[in-house]
């Protein structure tokens, strides 16, 4: 696929995959995403294996995809990189408000909540005021894979 091809699909979805290099074996979570046409943000809660294996190393592969059920048609974007935790406060909460946008925009449930470490009867704007969550950046990019049928 190209890059404008690629892009578009990023653009278009809002969950990911992301693999984290285990002592044995990877460890593969799926995470919501916002894309601002040119870096991938992805939300953490504070706790779980996913924040062991960040501390121990944050090179990650990140996986987009859009499947038919039957798999008669399929596209992915696979991105090989690091993730960085974003520290500045002004960003930080740039980036949780797009999150609550995407979450408003695409209609996603709320008990999507529970995964951003916040109960679904709680507002969603919650998540840019409090420090429930580490916002990541994939950052060092290394390869790209995209890859579609037909």
């Amino acid at each position: 696929m190209q890059k404008s091809e690629y892009d578009s699909l990023i653009r278009d979805n809002v969950v990911s995959r992301i693999a984290f290099l285990g002592k044995e074996y990877p460890y593969i979570a799926p995470f919501l995403y916002v894309f601002d046409e040119k870096n991938l943000y992805f939300l953490s809660t504070r706790y779980g294996k996913k924040m062991e294996l960040f501390s121990q190393n944050p090179a990650v592969s990140v996986e987009i995809e859009n499947v038919a059920p039957d798999m008669s048609t399929y596209k992915f974007v696979t991105l090989l990189g690091k993730l960085s935790e974003v520290t500045d406060d002004e960003r930080k909460r740039a980036v949780k408000s797009h999150f609550v946008q995407l979450i408003s925009d695409k209609k996603i449930s709320e008990n999507s909540l529970y995964a951003l470490g916040h109960s679904p009867t709680e507002s969603p704007e919650k998540i840019v005021g409090e420090e429930r969550t580490m916002v990541w950046k994939l950052v060092d990019v290394k390869e790209i894979v995209a890859l579609k049928n037909a």
